[in-house]
């Protein structure tokens, strides 16, 4: 069936939206961790469980939803998806006790990551031409870097100037927005009755969908690492608060912005979308590089702001072309469960970053935190340059590889 421009628009803009709402959810509820243990009785030790059960149980389901796209069809996956992360929402924002709240929150995060888990892979089926998915990835990427510093603007005013509550309750009407206008405008990629295990085999036949998954992990590990380190030395350092940490990173979504959506693809169509990656990724380690030598005082346009601005441009400029790399490498039976599996490697690289960063700030300090996610990127680096020389190799005929039918059982 063809698909006008207008309406694939409106698709790609409530698949956003939605992706926009879940990852607002994540960070959201940070701010307003005080008042929803003062409101609801919360104990120091069981408030950790209104962030960490929506992140389990949005990670648990990543990858049986996306099996599921494939089987039943995205559409109805998602649809379900956010159908139940609408009514968990309104559940958290009525919620008497905190058992309630938590609950509400693991079935949130399960709402979300249903959602979640097919939205690469009905991005990729909406879009034939290569320029105008790697244009839809880069809307994708930019909503992936401004929910964090939103979410923690939006959680502070929303605390402040109404209740706690509304930071779950804005949810609500988004959420059937955008249901109706998935209803009319979503048509997601048609069931394939995939059977089997929960990782089929052809999955990993294409070799540069998991070297792009490696890639990817390795950005998401030093963009969670960013933003927790970061966090850190401007509220215990430079002593910003809450609301003025989440509006100091405005500047590096505004260059992502720029990057991802103003000339990543441009760039690709003329240079070559591996050049544009690596370039990217260099970007980025250079980013990280400047911020290891952060002093014990110093200052916001000085010490910080460079190094998070390349930091960005170099961010805006990989994350489109490594998702658009890795869900192209796909068969389109394998939409579903590969969406899923890219968005479980984003989780993990976060989970990682987050972790490692923790003990390196507590134990080393600053600076070698931020090392630990340059390294990683170099790392990432190299990947991104081997694929470069593949990518010469496949365009040679005589070289040119030939996954066997076999591999895609």
């Amino acid at each position: 069936m063809v698909v006008s421009m207008t309406t694939k628009t409106v698709a790609l803009a409530t698949l956003a939206a939605t992706q926009l709402m879940v990852i607002l959810d994540g960070t959201v509820v940070t701010v307003a961790l005080p008042a929803i243990r003062d409101d609801l009785g919360f104990g120091d030790t069981s408030l950790s469980w209104v962030v960490n059960g929506f992140l389990l149980a949005f990670a648990l389901v990543l990858l049986p939803a996306g099996r599921a796209g494939d089987a039943f069809g995205t559409r109805p996956v998602f649809l379900a998806g956010l159908s139940i992360f609408t009514l968990a929402s309104a559940w958290c924002g009525i919620a008497w006790d905190p058992i309630s709240l938590v609950l509400a929150r693991f079935v949130q995060g399960l709402g979300g990551g249903i959602a979640s888990a097919v939205v690469l892979g009905m991005i990729a089926g909406l879009y034939a031409e290569a320029r105008d998915r790697l244009r839809a990835f880069a809307v994708l990427a930019f909503v992936g870097s401004i929910g964090a510093s939103v979410g923690t603007v939006l959680g502070g005013v929303l605390t402040e100037v109404a209740s706690w509550r509304w930071a779950f309750l804005i949810n609500v009407p988004l959420g059937i927005i955008a249901l109706v206008v998935a209803l009319r405008a979503v048509e997601g990629t048609p069931p394939t009755g995939a059977k089997g295990g929960l990782l089929p085999r052809g999955l990993f036949a294409q070799r540069r969908f998991a070297l792009g998954n490696l890639i990817l992990l390795t950005l998401t590990f030093g963009g969670f690492t960013f933003q927790f380190v970061t966090t850190l030395y401007l509220q215990d350092v430079l002593g910003f608060g809450a609301l003025a940490t989440g509006l100091a990173f405005l500047p590096v979504s505004a260059v992502i912005a720029v990057a991802s959506l103003g000339f990543s693809a441009a760039l690709a169509e003329r240079f070559g979308s591996e050049r544009i990656l690596i370039a990217g990724v260099l970007g980025f380690v250079a980013g990280m590089v400047y911020l290891v030598r952060l002093p014990e005082t110093g200052s916001f346009p000085t010490d910080v702001l460079p190094g998070a601005v390349v930091m960005g441009l170099g961010f805006g400029l990989a994350m489109p072309q490594v998702t658009a790399l890795a869900m192209g490498a796909l068969a389109p039976e394998y939409a579903g469960i590969g969406s899923g599996l890219t968005t479980t490697t984003q989780q993990v690289g976060g989970f990682l970053g987050t972790l490692i960063a923790a003990g390196l700030v507590t134990t080393e300090g600053y600076g070698p935190a931020y090392a630990s996610a340059a390294i990683a990127l170099a790392a990432g680096a190299v990947v991104a340059a081997y694929l470069l020389v593949d990518a010469g190799r496949a365009r040679d005929p005589k070289v040119s590889e030939r996954v066997p039918e076999e591999a895609k059982l």
